[in-house]
């Protein structure tokens, strides 16, 4: 008590009401007792303190009190990117805050004029380990780093967060946005905050994000400069609008891909014809909007376009007339659906001769390519390369001769699904066509029968390396027997899906190859047997690299000894559902096999796991293992493959 009633130190006294802040309790004493107060910790109060009937607000300053307008102000002279992004994560709020300063609102410090060097010398060296902790804050936005967005990951705040935080470690240079967050999808405001704190972006893609519309690209348009290349698909919010003002704005745009977007029109591509003099590629798909004069306008302007696809669209001939008069520095083309396009139009784009540099052509389900068109065609695009014609049902044995003859420069010719060329036809383009034509690709062509050819004066085809014809039911062994003599100098056979071809048939094809065979695939050749296997092992066992025999039952184990003591170089050896044992693979792993890196055993069900000390001999070298559906090997031996063979991968 003496101590108490004698206290002269620091601690208060307090006349008045109590307030005990350990129990919470509010208690009444009168105000004629004086009590000694010592110093405590304080009791945390979040809210307003109610003493006798009285309100006393919490007068503690915080940060969180301040407006908006003076946290942009503080954050905006934060030091470096690791402070930005510390701060970032405190809060949405601060994240939103931080995602509106633009890149080149940040504060930087500069040093005083009056400043000496050697000052500058004395204050580095003394703050070494600072300036190492904050060593990105001078790295330079030229946007290296890459980012993509899916699905529910596709947030505005997942995209202020990218914004903020790439800004200060080399730039966000790309950007994909695949879907978006079904309840908190992205929207302009996510867009704008990557515009504001990423003007280095080059790339951007937005794929099906109906949230997205043009208030977000404008932002793109006025901070994003340096963009070469967009992608929109299923974009239904924008409009031509956006799209001008990023022509106008982004003039080092080489590429444009607008697919499925029903608000973009002409207007959007008079625009970037106009002012996007290094635009190198566009592609248009399913916009119902654009039509001739959008088209015409573009290629008309934009001189330096080299790939254009024009897929699903309403123009008509008077597009194609232009691209075959002003598209003078186009490589690629890819025409698609059209629909509208008569023959008038692809004959006109023929005989324009204005497609003189074209070296790949791609026409799909186009009604107007008749004979008479892809003559047209041949003739006039001297330099073509590659030609792919797909379901262009008016083509027939003349008009394929036709451009065979026309075309000087075709290295590569694919048809597929073009049911009125026949036999004779595919013949007569071999023999017809240039020096130069080095591979021939047929798919689904039921046109073509197994018939017996007539007496046809043909030339064989020195040049041919590659021989792909799939899924033609109609392709027998007369048909192969004929091409062996046409093609003398194949490389590469790929013959699947051809039920109706034997041993009988294929093995004249196979005596006729004087170069060697160097990759084989004959899967789904149901009635192949083991003689084929025998016969590519005698005659190109020494080039052979890849055998594809996946689906054909009549295989057995006498090929796979043949195979290991006949072919040295095969790397890819592929006997799914054949009829292979245990004693297959044991003579298959008998020889040394140093070049076989893939084995696929998929649903061979007869092999067991007696098979585990071969497949463990064969592992010393294979990358891949398909043991899927080989219901006879357990699980254990899985297990125990698995560890042995560390380097491989192995599926079951």
């Amino acid at each position: 008590m003496p101590a108490l009633v004698n206290y002269s130190g620091d601690d208060d006294f307090y006349s008045g009401p109590f307030c005990s802040g350990d129990s919470g309790i509010l208690l009444s004493i009168g105000s004629r007792v004086d009590r000694y107060c010592p110093a405590r910790k304080r009791a945390r109060i979040s809210g307003p303190l109610v003493v006798e009937g009285s309100v006393f607000e919490d007068k503690r300053p915080s940060i969180d009190r301040l407006p908006d307008e003076c946290l942009f102000e503080i954050f905006r002279h934060l030091p470096g990117g690791r402070e930005r992004s510390a701060s970032a994560c405190v809060s949405k709020r601060w994240l939103t805050i931080l995602s509106g300063v633009r890149s080149a609102e940040f504060y930087r410090s500069k040093v005083p004029q009056g400043q000496s060097d050697d000052m500058n010398v004395d204050l580095a060296s003394n703050n070494t380990e600072s300036i190492s902790a904050d060593e990105d804050l001078e790295v330079e936005c030229d946007g290296y780093l890459t980012r993509c967005v899916e699905g529910k990951k596709a947030t505005d705040v997942r995209l202020a967060a990218i914004a903020v935080c790439t800004s200060s470690r080399g730039g966000l240079g790309k950007l994909s946005i695949r879907g978006c967050n079904s309840n908190r999808g992205v929207t302009d405001l996510g867009l704008s905050a990557i515009a504001r704190g990423c003007p280095s972006l080059r790339f951007l893609s937005l794929w099906n994000v109906p949230s997205i519309g043009d208030e977000g690209l404008f932002e793109i348009a006025r901070e994003c400069h340096s963009l070469e290349k967009l992608d929109l698909c299923q974009c239904p919010s924008i409009s031509n609008k956006s799209i001008v003002a990023i022509a106008k704005s982004c003039p080092n745009l080489t590429a444009l891909t607008i697919e499925s977007c029903l608000n973009i029109g002409n207007e959007s591509l008079q625009a970037v014809g106009k002012y996007c003099p290094k635009l190198q590629s566009i592609t248009i798909k399913d916009c119902p909007l654009v039509r001739d004069h959008g088209v015409a306008s573009l290629l008309a302007s934009a001189t330096s376009l080299m790939k254009v696809k024009l897929q699903t669209l309403n123009i008509s001939d008077c597009s194609l007339a232009v691209i075959g008069h002003y598209g003078k520095s186009i490589t690629s083309l890819v025409l698609s659906g059209l629909q509208n396009v008569s023959q008038k139009g692809f004959w006109v784009m023929g005989n324009a001769r204005g497609l003189q540099t074209l070296a790949y052509l791609a026409i799909t389900s186009c009604r107007g390519v008749t004979d008479l068109s892809l003559e047209a065609l041949g003739k006039g695009c001297p330099n073509l390369k590659q030609m792919c014609i797909r379901k262009c049902f008016f083509v027939s044995d003349n008009g394929l001769v036709a451009f065979a003859k026309a075309v000087g420069s075709l290295e590569s010719l694919q048809l597929e699904e073009c049911n009125r060329i026949t036999q004779t036809g595919i013949l007569n383009a071999i023999s017809n066509c240039n020096s130069k034509l080095k591979s021939l690709t047929l798919v689904k062509c039921m046109g073509i029968k197994d018939l017996s050819p007539e007496s046809l004066m043909l030339s064989p085809n020195e040049s041919l390396r590659s021989l792909s014809i799939r899924s033609c039911p109609g392709f027998g062994s007369m048909s192969l027997a004929m091409l062996g003599k046409l093609c003398p100098q194949l490389h590469h056979l790929d013959l699947s899906g051809l039920c109706g071809i034997t041993d009988t048939g294929l093995l004249p094809l196979l005596e006729s190859c004087e170069a060697g065979l160097t990759k084989v695939n004959l899967s789904h050749c149901v009635n192949l047997t083991d003689e084929v296997v025998f016969a590519l092992a005698r005659l190109h066992g020494g080039a052979l690299e890849l055998l594809n025999l996946d689906g054909c039952q009549k295989v057995t184990d006498a090929s796979l000894g043949v195979l290991a003591n006949n072919c040295p170089l095969l790397y890819d050896l592929d006997l799914s559902k054949c009829s292979i044992t245990d004693s297959g693979v044991a003579a298959l792993s008998r020889v040394v096999q140093p070049n076989l890196h893939i084995l696929s055993l998929s649903g061979c069900s007869m092999i067991s796991n007696k098979s585990i000390t071969a497949l463990k001999k064969l592992g010393r070298t294979l990358v891949g293992l398909n043991l899927q559906h080989c219901y006879s090997i357990g699980s254990r031996t899985i297990e125990l493959l698995t560890e042995n063979l560390w380097r491989c991968d192995i599926l079951s």
